[in-house]
């Protein structure tokens, strides 16, 4: 039987202004060098914070979205939305298994199909309608 254990990947927090909001959450993790990336498909830049304490130990990262254009998903929610908390990534095992049996048990899916995310890692979006309004966004843990 495969391991239902919840990991938590990471927060999404979308930003207007990505520089500002890099250099506040510098401060706010105490991690001074976020993985930066541009998802060109999304157009979106990204800032990944993750920092280990003294013994290694890591939890969920923050990842800071921002729209590189006025035609970014991120943008149009900042919009609609403002800015802050903006999804819950969690990890899982096989994905696409995982979006079968979501899909099989009436989730409704924004991706159908997984992309490759900010990290380089499938990922797919679960619509907020199926998860209590939060927007969920599963990631298959690299092997």
């Amino acid at each position: 039987m495969a391991d239902r254990s919840v990991l938590v990947s990471h927060i999404g927090i979308a930003v207007s202004d990505f520089d500002t909001a890099v250099n506040l959450y510098k401060l706010i993790t105490g991690d001074h060098d976020p993985h930066i990336t541009t998802v060109s498909d999304q157009r979106v830049q990204v800032a990944i914070f993750k920092k280990s304490d003294s013994e290694g130990i890591s939890g969920g990262r923050v990842e800071l979205v921002s729209p590189t254009d006025d035609q970014s998903p991120i943008a149009k929610y900042i919009s609609k939305c403002g800015e802050g908390l903006h999804h819950l990534c969690l990890y899982v095992q096989d994905i696409d298994e995982h979006i079968k049996l979501l899909q099989k048990n009436a989730f409704r899916m924004i991706n159908h199909v997984p992309r490759v995310g900010a990290e380089g890692n499938r990922i797919a979006f679960l619509h907020p309608s199926s998860s209590l309004g939060v927007l969920i966004e599963l990631e298959e843990i690299s092997t």
